[in-house]
């Protein structure tokens, strides 16, 4: 049975080495870790997913924040990565963290300010995530912008660069 727990209750070792199975060694260079920068990722919406004594999946989220070209700054969210084990992928573990991590999010009050760069089709169909208020978004690498997504009513439609908190 799938369990799942805090992120912050796993071993930090462990989520790395998921990381590194997931996404490749040289996953630290990507646009995204340049985002978040150093913070810390959000306790309360980080979450693993453990099958006995093995974690099989991640989500992570980050406080992030886009400076608007008028120098205000608008407080995001960050979701990702989401990682699952590649032995379990294709088993929903995927959707399941984002599922409670939207519900935590939700009781958090931060589900009006989601964002994340991802597969369109995925997080658009099962999340209502879209592109649709990102387009004059800056951000610190090169990044395709039509998986640049974000959803909820505190998501500004400005430009601006997005970036650490």
């Amino acid at each position: 049975m799938i369990a799942f727990v805090p992120l912050s209750t796993v071993d930090g070792a462990a989520v790395e080495a998921l990381l590194d199975r997931a996404f490749g060694t040289d996953r630290h260079a990507r646009t995204a870790y340049k985002v978040r920068g150093a913070a810390l990722p959000i306790p309360a919406l980080s979450i693993a997913a453990t099958h006995g004594d093995r974690l099989i999946g991640t989500i992570q989220c980050w406080p992030v924040r886009l400076m608007d070209d008028d120098g205000r700054s608008h407080p995001l969210v960050m979701i990702g990565p989401v990682a699952v084990d590649p032995d379990r992928q294709r088993d929903g573990i995927g959707r399941d963290l984002m599922t409670r991590m939207l519900a935590a999010a939700q009781a958090e009050g931060l589900d009006d300010r989601l964002m994340l760069i991802g597969d369109p089709e995925y997080y658009g169909r099962f999340f209502g995530f879209d592109a649709a208020r990102t387009g004059a978004w800056r951000l610190p690498g090169p990044v395709e912008r039509h998986r640049l997504l974000a959803r909820g009513d505190a998501i500004p439609a400005v430009a601006g660069m997005l970036g650490p908190a």
